[in-house]
């Protein structure tokens, strides 16, 4: 449970993550002391993560939502394995109704986002997948900043964490598709510095 406290310190950090421990205090009416306890608690009982947003339109992404209607809870637990390390997959959604699964993903461009659509690399592939459909964002309201999980990309595989290999994809090769981001044939900018990429790989 979290009380009015916790809602002001974060509220406040959600405006701003970078704001220190002696201006929360300030603003709460609370010792230095006391906001770190209560934050090292909400973080503790993971009611709050650290981490770094990613503004997508300085990446000129285009974000992209799936609804995917699955026959069976087999299929969904399939779909979520084979795509767990995406790094174009921000989250999934698992839903009640007509479609069952949806998806936030980002494409760095239309080719590429009609590559991972339709390809060997896209969930349309897989089977049991009944129906599915992509919805390209025009805009996004309030703010850009999105959990892209580029710590999953800049890698050096041989073969996407789907599997897939970009070297013999055609649309690849024609310069229809930049590749996965988590490959050594990427070509696109979700890309980390080399050095840094593998520290997570």
């Amino acid at each position: 449970m979290i009380d009015h406290i916790d809602h002001k310190i974060i509220s406040m950090l959600q405006i701003d993550g970078r704001a220190t421990l002696k201006k929360l205090s300030e603003k709460i009416g609370y010792t230095s002391m006391g906001v770190k306890k209560r934050l090292d608690r909400l973080l503790k009982e993971r009611v709050i993560k650290i981490s770094a947003l990613i503004n997508i339109n300085k990446l000129k992404c285009i974000p992209v939502m799936i609804f995917i209607e699955a026959e069976s809870g087999e299929v969904i637990r399939g779909i979520l394995k084979k795509f767990s390390d995406c790094p174009r997959i921000i989250c999934f959604f698992t839903a009640i109704g007509e479609y069952n699964l949806i998806a936030l993903m980002i494409a760095e461009d239309m080719r590429t986002l009609e590559s991972i659509s339709t390809e060997e690399c896209s969930i349309r592939k897989i089977q049991g997948v009944k129906r599915i459909i992509y919805y390209p964002i025009g805009e996004i309201e309030y703010s850009p900043y999105l959990p892209v999980r580029m710590y999953l990309a800049g890698g050096s595989f041989k073969k996407a964490p789907c599997g897939v290999d970009c070297s013999i994809c055609i649309r690849y090769n024609k310069e229809k598709c930049l590749g996965c981001p988590a490959t050594k044939y990427y070509r696109g900018s979700l890309i980390l510095n080399k050095k840094l990429s593998d520290l997570f790989h």
